[in-house]
Order: structure tokens, then C-alpha cells, then sequence
């Protein structure tokens, strides 16, 4: 797998433009979306990200361990048993509950900067809005050790540019905030969605997911409509080469039965490593040699073949699944079309063991 990190760039790049005077963080969860975290959160903030925003310690730490000193934002609240982990790290806190500032504090918290989290509709996490103010006065009782930095909540609906729903969550948020000092805190709650087609979520600073690896939000919002460039590629080689013949039948279950005599290309590369096993059933392709051909038979844990037809492919031949290769192109949103799904799922999906190489960087 190749990220292109100019790409990454470009795309943070254009959204400060458009957010301006918003600050952009960099959303680096999951590996950087399955991109590489390390790689991609340094590229973000070269390109002018001012923090960064991770799901788990364990993400915030390996942003750490790499000598990234930039505020990083965990986007939950945190079991109290790591604690000490988020003081020793350096971590930037979400905070919903009462009992998580005060493990904080026992960890030893010295001036600690917190967000404290709104749930405004999403009704996965955060602290309810008539409960926000009262939130917020505990957390200054527990001044020096705790800092109010910020407070945020999350849109459910942003990638859906009609729905009147992202106005009503903001309503709330505003209600909410309307009874706080808020002088020097960060108020956010744009999502990729929010940053690039609701100018009134904006705030203080975005939070740049999907959209920085150059991935559509949302139906409503393609790539291409807004202007992003893809950062991924996804290649393999082709492993084997063989003729077969017709009404002979291919992989497991032979559910695929060849109604010609033609040449199937195998590729190293299966479910194990993110390609599901379906996606064949379902039209998949890859290209080879500039040109399209169709995955046939199920895809296997580490194997997946390729109808070639009488095209001159040969062993070691390029094979892209994701990407670009002559004047095809293969995009991530192909895929999830056809698996009924979102971009984030798809890239997310592709495994730890395929190797990652980052270029322009």
C-alpha cells in the first residue's frame, strides 16, 4: 500500500482555506483511517494542523513515542485506570463524567488541558446539554490540576447537506454554551461534513477525518465535488499465471464457472488483508496493465484470482486493486458502493500485515 502524503498535505492545505480562521485538527484514529498514523500526522501538521485527535491512549502514546509534541486530542472519555498514562503522555482529555476528573487528578494532573464532549443528538457519548454547566463548575473546582480547554460535540448528520437535523444539534450546542464564561475556550464541532459545507459549525477549530485522506464524507459529498485528492493506493503482483478451460470451475465452493477457456492471473492479496471476500460476487475488479479485469471465484484469506482473458499478463505484473494505473482508475468509493458501505469502512479494513510506504514526504 502507497500514501502519497502531498496528498494528505494538499487536503489539509485546502481546508484551512475554506475554514479560515478555524484551526484544523487532524483526525489520525485507526492508524490514520488505515494510512499510517505516524506518517500522516506529522504531513498534517507540516501542512499547517495546529493538533491532532485520536480514539485510545494507546494511539496517543505512539504519536508521543515518535517525538510528536502537538496537542492530541482523545475524542472519548477514558476508562480512570489509565490515567496516569494520559498525564505521563501528555494527552489532551475528553471529559463527560465527574469520576474521570478526579482519577485524573489522583494521577497527578498538573495544569492538564480537558475538552469536555456535548452529546447533542449523536446519543453515543458526552455529557447532556442541560448538564454541561454544571460539568463545567466541577471541573473549575478542580483548578489548577484540570484546564477547561475546549468544548465539543459531533455531528450525526453532516454528510447529509439538507437534513435539518445538523442545525438542531448546533442549536442545542448553543443553548448549552449560552450559560458559560467561554473566554479562551476551543468551541468545535465540525466533522470533515461540517468543515466543508456547514460554515456555521466551523467555531474555533474543525476536526479533518475522512476528508484529509482525500475520502468522500458521504453520499451527498464526493471527493471529486469537493475538490480532495485520494491518498491511497492499494497494489499487489501477480503471483501466478495459468491457463483454464471452459466449464472448469475456480475456488472455494467452485462457485464461479468459467464458460470460455481463458487465463486466470493469482494474486497474493485476500480477506485477511482487507479485499472481503465478497467483493467478487459482487463485480470486483483490478487492473493490469492499464486495463480492467474481474475477480472471479471467492476471494480466499490470502489469495484472489483474476479473469485476464488473452491479455499478455505475466508473473510479477502490476496489479492495482485501489488507485490509478494507465487511464483507469480504481477509487475507494467503488468499493464500498458495491458492499453497501462507507469509505471509512474500507480503508480502515485493510490489515496491519499489508505493508504501508509512504511517499512525498
Amino acid at each position: 500500500m502507497v500514501v502519497d502524503l502531498e496528498a494528505i498535505a494538499e487536503n489539509v492545505a485546502l481546508t484551512l482555506e475554506r475554514v479560515a480562521p478555524a484551526q484544523v485538527w487532524a483526525v489520525v484514529k485507526a492508524g490514520a483511517y488505515g494510512h499510517g498514523d505516524v506518517a500522516v500526522a506529522a504531513a498534517a501538521l507540516t501542512a499547517g494542523a495546529s493538533g491532532l485527535c485520536v480514539a485510545t491512549v494507546e494511539e496517543g502514546e505512539r504519536i508521543r513515542s515518535a517525538g510528536i509534541d502537538a496537542p492530541v486530542l482523545l475524542l472519548s472519555q477514558q476508562s480512570p485506570r489509565v490515567a496516569e498514562r494520559i498525564v505521563a503522555a501528555r494527552l489532551t482529555p475528553t471529559l463527560y463524567a465527574v469520576d474521570a476528573m478526579d482519577a485524573l487528578v489522583s494521577a497527578g494532573a498538573k495544569d492538564l488541558p480537558v475538552h469536555v464532549k456535548v452529546d447533542t443528538g449523536m446519543q453515543r457519548v458526552g455529557v447532556r446539554p442541560d448538564g454541561l454547566s454544571q460539568l463545567v463548575a466541577a471541573l473549575t473546582e478542580r483548578s489548577p490540576a484540570l484546564r477547561l480547554e475546549g468544548i465539543y460535540t459531533h455531528l450525526a448528520v453532516a454528510d447529509r447537506i439538507d437534513d435539518p437535523g445538523t442545525n438542531e444539534q448546533l442549536e442545542r450546542f448553543e443553548t448549552a454554551l449560552a450559560e458559560l464564561d467561554l473566554d479562551g475556550v476551543l468551541i468545535h464541532a465540525a466533522n470533515s461534513a461540517g468543515a466543508l459545507v456547514h460554515p456555521g459549525s466551523r467555531r474555533d477549530l474543525v476536526r479533518l477525518g475522512i476528508a484529509m485522506y482525500g475520502l468522500s464524507p458521504g453520499d451527498d459529498l464526493t471527493a471529486e465535488k469537493l475538490g480532495l485528492r485520494p491518498a491511497l493506493t492499494l497494489r499487489a503482483r501477480v503471483g501466478h499465471v495459468k491457463r483454464v478451460e471452459a466449464g472448469s470451475s475456480i475456488s472455494y465452493g467452485w462457485r464461479h464457472t468459467f464458460d470460455r477457456a481463458t487465463t486466470v492471473a493469482t494474486v497474493p492479496i485476500g480477506y485477511a488483508d482487507g479485499v472481503p471476500r465478497r467483493l467478487s460476487s459482487l463485480g470486483g475488479e483490478v487492473l493490469i496493465g492499464g486495463r480492467r479485469h474481474r475477480m472471479v471465484g471467492v476471494v480466499t484469506m490470502d489469495q484472489l484470482m483474476v479473469d485476464v482473458g488473452d491479455a499478455p499478463v505475466a508473473v510479477d505484473d502490476e496489479v492495482v486493486l485501489i488507485g490509478s494505473q494507465g487511464g483507469e482508475r480504481i477509487g475507494v468509493a467503488e468499493w464500498s458502493a458495491m458492499l453497501g458501505t462507507i469509505d471509512y469502512e474500507v480503508v480502515c479494513g485493510i490489515s496491519a500485515r499489508v505493508p504501508r510506504r509512504s511517499i512525498g514526504g
